[in-house]
């Protein structure tokens, strides 16, 4: 879990706002007044009443609670993999050495080669992938080759059963990598 200091403003203003709109409601299901029953021998509470205001009040946190909600959980999914792709790249302030270059310049050779070797569906997968230097959402693969998410999807099962490409689940989607 990241730290709140980490968060997007979005999220901490929507927590908050679940968090009032929930004490709100439930303030106002607390004060409620109850209808009191007498019949015959009996007397009892029958149902809570509330006033046009309180009806009101209820309604406008009940919305509020709900939009944050929905804020909060779409939010993850998007969050997740900005979190996916920060962990996968270097800090800044930190330069390759000659080492860990030649060794990158050997991989994206091997990967250029094994590109050549592959049918149309999956080249084009696989190379989108490679363009984006061996790391890219699923959702963005769809996106930049114009193929449906189903023929990806295959294709990328396909590339998987190979050991060609690797998928991590990351919030609501994949990060596919090359291995």
């Amino acid at each position: 879990m990241r730290p709140l200091r980490s968060r997007p403003r979005s999220e901490v203003l929507a927590a908050g706002i679940l968090v009032i709109a929930t004490a709100i409601l439930v303030t106002q299901f607390l004060q409620a007044t109850p209808t009191v029953v007498a019949g015959g021998e009996r007397i009892g509470i029958s149902s809570w009443q509330f006033s046009l205001g309180d009806a009101v009040v209820i309604a406008v946190g009940a919305c509020a609670a709900g939009a944050s909600a929905t804020v909060l959980l779409s939010g993850a999914g998007s969050s997740a993999v900005a979190t996916a792709d920060t962990e996968r790249s270097d800090p800044p302030a930190q330069q390759p050495d000659d080492a860990s270059n030649e060794l990158l310049q050997a991989r994206r050779r091997e990967w250029e080669t094994t590109s050549e070797r592959l049918a149309s569906n999956e080249k084009l997968v696989y190379q989108t992938v490679l363009d984006a230097d061996g790391v890219l959402p699923q959702s963005e693969i769809v996106d930049r080759t114009d193929l449906s998410k189903a023929t990806v999807s295959r294709t990328l099962d396909s590339l998987e059963a190979r050991d060609l490409v690797e998928r991590k689940r990351r919030g609501m989607g994949n990060i596919v990598l090359l291995t």
